[in-house]
């Protein structure tokens, strides 16, 4: 049975898209995320595949990680940004024994890809290629989901490093399991063909994962304080910026945008920093943050949660730290560091 037919079978609500937005089961899948293990289909994300024998020093020289140290069944966070240093996208990479597969989000696809192949130069031993379309993408998201995994499979998968992988085999299926789930919450990226990925679904719900829509996902992320293109990520912010430090080598050498990071770390040039914002009250976004009237960020992200509203904001450094208190429009704000970011 294809993958939509499953979903719709579990009370799926899609988009025009085909996401699936909601399973109206919010409350199962947050108990779900804190005490056992969610799954969220991501196949709507974009996956770029990287090949060539010079992938790793051309992606080396594209975004802000250190690509020329990572081994096959290794893999990193990476932040892809103007020369300028303004953020293009958060991806995760894996690199294979024959390429390096780049995950992005969903509306970075078309833009990344022609941003990238701007930089091949004829002397580059480099090919990109859109395989999106050729790939399924699962999160499980929890504390128990390399229990869950190690029942399924005989290999050991990995419980430490951030984005280490494997191939593996879920109900006949070959699976790359990657650690992380996209969040800070614990848990892995499944990435398989299409064609079979109604299976891997099926199994993974028969072993006790519980199905979580794209609407709580984007809950999450802005509760857990993940950054996404066209709210935190545009190009009036940087990586620094965002808090996205985790995803930079101040080691490597030279890449886009690494003259104004390491002037901005080496100067502490970095004059606001994304927060994470606990609200009284809803408030749309692209609100000015004030204190005292005065204007001292914008709020990029909202969503309600079960305790109460909660943002994510840029807010001036000079205005304060972790638990200034704040003005969103008629909204009171407390400032709070996300797991995200910290981790």
């Amino acid at each position: 049975m294809k993958l939509k037919q499953v979903q719709e079978t579990a009370g799926a609500i899609f988009d025009e898209a085909g996401v699936a937005l909601s399973f109206n089961n919010d409350h199962e899948a947050l108990d779900a995320v804190n005490q056992g293990v969610a799954i969220c289909d991501r196949s709507h994300w974009g996956l770029l595949k990287i090949t060539g024998e010079d992938r790793l020093r051309y992606l080396h020289n594209q975004s802000t990680n250190d690509f020329e140290k990572l081994m096959p069944g290794q893999g990193c966070d990476t932040v892809f940004v103007t020369s300028t240093a303004r953020t293009l996208d958060l991806a995760t990479a894996y690199v294979t024994e024959d390429a390096v597969l780049i995950l992005v989000s969903p509306n970075r696809r078309q833009q990344l890809l022609t941003w990238l192949d701007r930089f091949i130069f004829p002397f580059d031993k480099v090919e990109l290629t859109d395989i999106s379309a050729e790939s399924s993408i699962f999160s499980l998201i929890g504390n128990q989901s390399s229990t869950l995994l190690s029942q399924l499979v005989s290999e050991t998968i990995p419980q430490k490093n951030l984005a280490a992988h494997l191939l593996v085999t879920i109900a006949d299926v070959p699976v790359r399991v990657a650690m992380g789930s996209g969040l800070a919450t614990p848990g892995y990226t499944l990435i398989m063909p299409p064609e079979n990925a109604g299976i891997v679904w099926s199994k993974l719900i028969e072993q006790g994962s519980v199905p979580l829509g794209d609407r709580l996902w984007e809950s999450l992320r802005i509760q857990q304080g993940r950054p996404i293109p066209d709210r935190e990520l545009t190009e009036d912010y940087n990586p620094l910026e965002a808090g996205l430090w985790q995803t930079i080598s101040f080691e490597k050498g030279c890449y886009i945008g690494q003259e104004t990071i390491a002037r901005l770390n080496t100067y502490k040039g970095v004059k606001q920093k994304l927060w994470g914002i606990k609200l009284n009250q809803s408030v749309a976004p692209e609100t000015p943050i004030t204190i005292e009237d005065k204007k001292v960020g914008t709020l990029t992200s909202y969503t309600d949660t079960p305790d109460g509203g909660y943002g994510l904001g840029y807010v001036r450094t000079k205005a304060g730290d972790e638990g200034l208190k704040v003005q969103i429009g008629d909204a009171e704000g407390i400032l709070v560091a996300p797991p995200f970011l910290t981790m």
